[in-house]
């Protein structure tokens, strides 16, 4: 009656919006940095609230379009876990960094992540549709950083327990790092990358 609920994994599908919603919901590393840019976002204050994370969706774009049309990153695992870890030393820190500086970060972390995304699209979805569903997908998460990150800075004490929460995320960040660089890993990621 329902075939689809057989299909081991979530990108399938005609039209590909779900897909490419629940790609950065379901990827723990995804979920992570874009919640880490949220929370960032908000505990920087001012404008950085709504710059950095338009930022990132911007340039997650662009990498998704790059991806998607088989331009070739080397090494993406490593460049988002090491967007997770700076991203939570970052907020351990809890550092006034330079919005610019903060946003130039911010976007070369995401032509990792939107590379990722736009590589992984199911061969049946439409590009656009496919598009729309991961950019909503991480809006909703920055949205949801920002939230966790706003209400900190207002609560007495709370700022410690989301800097502990970034320290947290390095830490993850970290081990995803160490995932990402094991010898067999890196020689698959670099015989990707220079096949025609």
């Amino acid at each position: 009656m329902l075939p689809t609920s057989l299909f081991a994994h979530t990108s399938h599908g005609t039209f590909g919006f779900s897909s490419g919603f629940t790609h950065p919901v379901l990827g723990l590393d995804h979920l992570l940095a874009m919640l880490s840019v949220g929370m960032l976002s908000a505990q920087m204050g001012g404008r950085a609230i709504w710059t950095i994370p338009a930022t990132f969706v911007g340039f997650m774009l662009v990498g998704g379009i790059l991806g998607m049309i088989g331009v070739p990153f080397f090494s993406v695992e490593i460049g988002i876990a090491v967007s997770v870890l700076v991203l939570g030393l970052a907020i351990a820190a809890d550092k006034k960094i330079p919005v610019l500086l903060a946003m130039v970060g911010v976007g070369f972390f995401a032509l990792f992540h939107g590379h990722a995304h736009g590589e992984e699209m199911p061969s049946s979805a439409q590009p656009l549709l496919y598009a729309l569903g991961f950019i909503l997908g991480t809006t909703l998460i920055h949205l949801a950083g920002v939230a966790i990150g706003w209400t900190a800075t207002r609560i007495p004490r709370a700022t410690t327990i989301l800097r502990f929460g970034g320290a947290f995320i390095a830490l993850l960040g970290f081990f995803f790092l160490f995932q990402a660089c094991a010898p067999e890993k890196l020689a698959l990621q670099v015989s990707s990358t220079l096949q025609p």
